[in-house]
């Protein structure tokens, strides 16, 4: 039985978020023929170590060893990220857009205000989206499931409802992740930290389903299954 291919969009408050946090399930996903788009809220800055025209390149970099379909960058403000009805709407044409069939969004807990936010509009957009009489363009759609992968700046054990196994694409994240130097890489110390905290993720919630590398995924929703098998 062939595989429907499906159309996921991923939405981040700053480059380098989706691929922190499911940059593995995504080259999982191209490599099964579905498309992907990433939508980044923010341009990132201001950041220490970044500028505009530094972050700019590095997405560039990410998103072509990602492969993904298609890529968005927002003018929202960083740092002042805010869940309004502007923000609500601009990521509601997107998704018009785009058309997914399933949202991810980051975890709901979360130290950074902006990552919050970026939860709150983008579960607010996929409402919007769907409603008729209103000034947004494109025709209305309403994505069928938002899934929410872990990417925090707590130390928070995020219970998943699924985990997806990443060992083959483990290495290519990595790769991806350390294309952003001036947040993960401007020095040795700082990028033995990310990649320790990588690995270590990886590993821990790759262990809870008897393989290598993992990534965890939340759902406020229950999950159903169609075939039993699908649990093996």
């Amino acid at each position: 039985m062939s595989i429907p291919k499906i159309t996921i969009l991923a939405i981040g408050p700053h480059p380098d978020d989706v691929e922190g946090g499911m940059g593995g399930s995504i080259i999982k996903f191209l490599k099964l023929g579905h498309e992907v788009h990433i939508v980044d809220l923010t341009n990132g800055e201001p950041t220490p170590h970044g500028t505009p025209e530094i972050r700019s390149e590095e997405c560039k970099e990410a998103t072509a060893l990602l492969g993904v379909t298609g890529r968005i960058t927002l003018d929202l403000p960083n740092r002042y990220l805010f869940d309004n009805v502007e923000s609500r709407n601009k990521v509601a044409e997107v998704i018009r857009r785009v058309r997914p069939d399933i949202m991810f969004l980051p975890y709901w807990e979360d130290a950074h205000p902006d990552h919050i936010q970026a939860t709150q509009i983008g579960e607010a957009a996929r409402f919007y989206a769907k409603l008729t009489k209103t000034d947004l363009t494109g025709e209305p759609w309403y994505p069928g499931r938002i899934l929410y992968y872990l990417w925090s700046h707590q130390r928070v054990h995020m219970e998943p409802a699924f985990i997806i196994d990443i060992s083959d694409e483990f290495e290519s994240k990595v790769e991806v992740v350390k294309s952003y130097k001036s947040q993960f890489a401007y020095n040795e110390e700082r990028w033995n930290d990310v990649n320790r905290t990588v690995h270590s993720y990886g590993q821990y919630y790759g262990s809870l389903i008897g393989t290598q590398y993992g990534e965890p995924f939340a759902s406020r929703e229950k999950l159903g299954l169609r075939d039993i098998r699908d649990l093996l």
